[in-house]
């Protein structure tokens, strides 16, 4: 006869909020909060950590490095031109997202275009010209006040085109085409059958699965490559964690992903980020009541957050719009383990004879120990993630 413990690690983890960049509105370049915003929105990161921030009322595009050294990189007054850049303008730009040749391309939400942006800072027009909707090659197409953006792996940008209800497609040529919604309401369904509410933010995981943020349906909706829309999370308007349509939100603005397939929302007039994971559990990352205050967890507070980002490091930056500041969410996981979780870990067959097999799905970093009747010590294999069989 022999005896089984089987160990569960639960590492515990903090969600600290700092000050990146920003102070009071206004509109100054500089180091860290010697710099100003004015209602920063979008917001994304290249491959070398560098940020770049949608300054909304500013009508420009900003760059921060690492170090938190704020520059402009193009705009200047409101209006429209392209050009090198300070020469170009934007009128409100929403949202931003970046190519892997770190081209940026960014929604230009009241002159409804989307803009390209080199990394020299060349303003061109990808698409879009008039308020309207027409699909059809660069300018000839036509948007109604476009918002979100996301970028494939091939080049193919994807619009939440706001108040259209829909989700285009832009080719690497400029060729704009509908990819799912019509009318305004809810429902799922393939392409044009399915049905937005003014869709905002958006993102993309590296199986091509988009996820947007049907905004006044308060809704997370998935789309997959094939253009199946389904529902992942949210319900009616408020606030509340769990799963799936438990769960809900009040005018989510800003989406994100990081490596492991998990989103990140500013959810803003709840003043938190919420994240979800794939499986489509809510839960609050950070944030409470509206405020500014740096701090762990629900100790921190935000005024009316916008745009998510997630750097290759994990770590996440949040347009503080309200605040006019850019906040930095660092997650560290603490050496400490609960002693007392308890949780559903399947051992089977029961009796046993020969082997056991012990499946272990949920958890990371779990090991067994197998006793003698004496209470030796046999051996203690680590168990990987899914089924394991020992004998």
């Amino acid at each position: 006869m022999i005896g089984l413990t089987v160990l569960l690690n639960y590492p515990l983890q903090a969600q600290t909020v700092t000050t990146f960049a920003g102070s009071t509105q206004g509109y100054a370049d500089g180091l860290g909060t010697a710099a100003q915003f004015n209602l920063p929105q979008g917001l994304c990161n290249d491959a070398s950590g560098n940020l770049y921030v949608v300054d909304y009322v500013n009508n420009r595009i900003r760059k921060i490095t690492p170090q938190g050294q704020v520059t402009t990189l193009a705009g200047s007054t409101k209006g429209y031109a392209d050009g090198l850049g300070t020469a170009a303008k934007f009128y409100y730009p929403r949202h931003i997202t970046i190519d892997p040749s770190g081209n940026l391309y960014v929604a230009d939400e009241s002159n409804h275009r989307i803009r390209k942006i080199t990394p020299q800072g060349q303003v061109t027009t990808l698409a879009g010209s008039t308020k309207g909707y027409a699909d059809g090659v660069g300018t000839a197409a036509q948007f109604n006040n476009p918002n979100g953006l996301a970028i494939d792996p091939s080049g193919n940008l994807y619009v939440a085109d706001t108040y259209n209800h829909r989700i285009r497609k832009i080719t690497p040529e400029g060729q704009v085409t509908t990819l799912a919604g019509s009318t305004q309401d809810y429902a799922d369904g393939i392409g044009i059958a399915a049905k937005f509410n003014k869709p905002f933010g958006m993102c993309i995981d590296t199986l091509g699965n988009l996820f947007v943020i049907d905004g006044a349906n308060y809704l997370i909706r998935k789309i997959t490559p094939q253009g199946q829309v389904t529902t992942l999370a949210g319900s009616t308007k408020g606030y509340a964690d769990g799963l799936g349509t438990t769960a809900k939100f009040d005018s989510t603005t800003g989406l994100a992903i990081d490596t492991s397939g998990n989103l990140y929302l500013a959810d803003d007039n709840n003043n938190r980020i919420r994240k979800i994971t794939p499986q489509g559990q809510v839960s609050t990352l950070t944030g409470s009541t509206q405020g500014y205050a740096d701090g762990q967890g629900t100790a921190a507070q935000f005024f009316s957050p916008s745009g998510v980002s997630v750097d290759n490091l994990g770590n996440i930056y949040v347009t503080d719009t309200y605040n006019n500041r850019i906040r930095k969410i660092t997650i560290q996981t603490l050496g400490i383990s609960e002693t007392n979780k308890t949780s559903k870990v399947k051992i089977y067959p029961n009796p046993a004879g020969d082997f056991v097999t012990i499946d272990a799905s949920p958890f990371k970093n779990a090991s067994a120990r197998l006793y003698d009747t004496s209470g030796k010590l046999i051996k203690s294999p680590p168990l990987k993630n899914g089924k394991n069989t020992l004998n």
